[in-house]
């Protein structure tokens, strides 16, 4: 069977490699010159020095199971390319959630007890109310979001773990944030497995993490991506489809694993009728994601990652310190999750945090390097949003991290959902 997969983002890379592996012939079609969709390297300059930067700093967890396994089947040394370290939402004066090397879910338990700068009322009422997440099933109501289920936590346990932690993890505020996705996410990641929490740090910037070796175990198979080469058109032609690009090549089977817009324009143009899968792709509203790069040549945190009080005026929740993770020295990442604003004022307003609450050497203050807004980078994970299927006609499936799961839009959602469809092509 010949497949084409449209879109060498982490979902369509993953697709391809597994249509491969079982046996179809896979062709991986890609706008972009860069493989890594939502997820990949940019250039940048640094003390006037070229050096790989990312769209938006992403972390993986220890719960990513299908993601390690991937990255492990086409050749990546996650050992070497990812730092493994205890679930930590520190803050800059030393306080907050840091869990033990121990078996879950007793290093969350434990991470709790002795978590610095909490009161015992933070404590209690967190181990309270976890407790009877677990008692439920970690389920509730689809109508609930990330703070109703959360009621009974004091103010302290909002803001120093639960707020961050379900912005990082569903890139949308705990207010409007859908319940019972950050309740799956919990549980999968404190109580499933041992080291399921466990932060895995890019070493390497993120097409070269997975895509690009994904992009050659697929060119070893005989099957080598044609990157640059955006798709304009796909059209059913009998019990076919034929893929437009800079030329035109029939298929058995098309794999959309590109955003849900371009998805959508690309079915709509199908003429095929996919009127209820168009309505949930356009359905779909987005949230933005800012990562703001900073330098200075003697900038280093206690940690690679550190939380950050977040505010309007101070937005940004975590600062990666790249100089530990295998980049330049003095070169910081910070995040703005679900950001809105643009990129000058949110500029300069990160600036402004990291002088006041990272304790930085005043006389030699970051300077930006660049600043990446990706306006449409997640779905907001609202409660009882509908999210398109997978089959979006007959020989026409889509993947990607918004399509229905019971994940946010995260790498590990954006892999099991292309994992999935190739192992639903017939």
């Amino acid at each position: 069977m010949r497949v084409a997969v449209v879109g060498a983002g982490w979902a369509g890379c993953a697709a391809a490699v597994e249509a491969t592996r079982l046996g179809y012939q896979a062709t991986l079609f890609e706008a972009s010159r860069t493989a890594g969709g939502r997820a990949r390297r940019l250039g940048g300059t640094v003390a006037g020095r070229s050096v790989p930067l990312d769209n938006g700093q992403h972390i993986l967890i220890g719960a990513y199971a299908e993601t390690l396994r991937l990255m492990n089947d086409v050749g990546v040394d996650v050992n070497a390319a990812l730092l493994r370290l205890p679930l930590s939402m520190q803050f800059p004066d030393g306080n907050g959630l840091q869990l033990p090397r121990w078996p879950a879910p007793l290093d969350a338990l434990a991470g709790i007890l002795v978590a610095r700068g909490w009161s015992w009322a933070d404590k209690l009422s967190l181990l309270k109310v976890t407790l009877g997440w677990k008692f439920k099933g970690f389920q509730c109501d689809a109508g609930q979001s990330v703070t109703d289920v959360c009621q009974g936590l004091t103010p302290g346990a909002m803001a120093s773990l639960i707020e961050p932690l379900c912005v990082s993890a569903l890139n949308t505020p705990a207010q409007r944030a859908s319940g019972q996705v950050f309740l799956r996410v919990i549980r999968d990641a404190l109580f499933l497995q041992n080291g399921g929490s466990n932060l895995l740090l890019p070493r390497r910037d993120l097409s070269a993490l997975l895509p690009d070796a994904a992009l050659a175990w697929l060119h070893e198979q005989g099957s080598p991506a044609r990157l640059g080469a955006r798709v304009h058109t796909i059209v059913p032609l009998g019990s076919s489809w034929v893929v437009t690009s800079d030329s035109s090549v029939a298929f058995d089977c098309v794999v959309l694993a590109c955003p849900p817009h371009e998805a959508a324009r690309l079915v709509e143009g199908s003429g095929v009728p996919a009127g209820e899968w168009l309505m949930q792709a356009r359905g779909l509203q987005h949230e933005a994601l800012t990562t703001v790069y900073a330098h200075a040549s003697d900038a280093r945190l206690a940690q690679p990652m550190l939380a950050l009080p977040s505010s309007a005026t101070e937005p940004a929740q975590f600062v990666f310190d790249r100089g530990q993770l295998g980049g330049p020295a003095g070169l910081l990442a910070f995040v703005i999750s679900a950001s809105s604003g643009d990129s000058a004022t949110l500029t300069q307003q990160v600036l402004a945090q990291a002088a006041r609450q990272l304790g930085l050497n005043p006389r030699n203050p970051l300077q930006p390097v660049q600043t990446i807004v990706e306006k449409r980078a997640t779905f907001a994970c609202t409660p009882g949003v509908q999210r398109p299927g997978t089959d979006v006609a007959p020989g026409l499936m889509a993947c990607g991290d918004y399509i229905a799961g019971p994940y946010p839009a995260t790498l590990e959602g954006a892999v099991r959902s292309g994992l999935e469809v190739a192992r639903r092509l017939h």
